[in-house]
């Protein structure tokens, strides 16, 4: 009898931590867009979609590519010059967003990098590939050069690159509303 209320509780305990969503408010009230890709055509839409998508939900914005040169390593966002002309631009937070890969079943990375480390990690993967059905993004964002939030959002039922960028937009935007806002 003991033993079984002993496991109850444990279950039980266990499923309330689990279902805990997120530790960290996020409270998204501006952001600098990085897509991590390595196609420019990939790396512009995903930024470009974002950035639209963070202006309808009142969040001011602004995409890495309006930032430097067509070319330039992405790792001179994290210098200080550049971080310090854009903390008095009002950007404090950074969105880092790769494509995690073609299936459905990825989680956030437990890997919590810091900023600099992070822009320097390559992504494998385009957005679209042929006879993918799923592609996964994952985004990270960042304050003051740490990690504060993960989150990986799945676009399923997917055919082509322009369906792709249709579930991204969909998706992203409930999640702004819920989550990130």
């Amino acid at each position: 009898m003991k033993a079984i209320l002993l496991i109850t509780v444990l279950f039980v305990t266990t499923t309330t931590f689990a279902q805990k969503k997120k530790e960290v408010e996020l409270n998204l009230k501006n952001a600098v867009v990085i897509g991590q890709m390595d196609k420019p055509a990939d790396r512009y839409s995903i930024e470009i979609n974002l950035t639209e998508l963070f202006a309808s939900h009142d969040v001011k914005s602004v995409a890495s590519l309006n930032l430097m040169k067509l070319g330039a390593d992405s790792k001179m966002l994290a210098s200080d010059s550049l971080a310090s002309q854009l903390k008095a631009k009002g950007f404090d937070t950074y969105v880092l967003v790769t494509v995690r890969g073609y299936d459905r079943r990825f989680k956030v990375s437990s890997v919590q990098d810091d900023f600099s480390t992070a822009l320097s990690r390559g992504n494998l993967f385009e957005i679209h590939s042929m006879d993918v059905v799923s592609v996964s993004f994952e985004f990270k964002f960042f304050r003051n050069g740490e990690f504060v939030y993960g989150e990986i959002v799945k676009c399923g039922n997917v055919s082509d690159r322009e369906s792709v960028l249709k579930r991204f937009r969909k998706k992203v935007s409930k999640r702004i509303l819920k989550e990130w806002k």
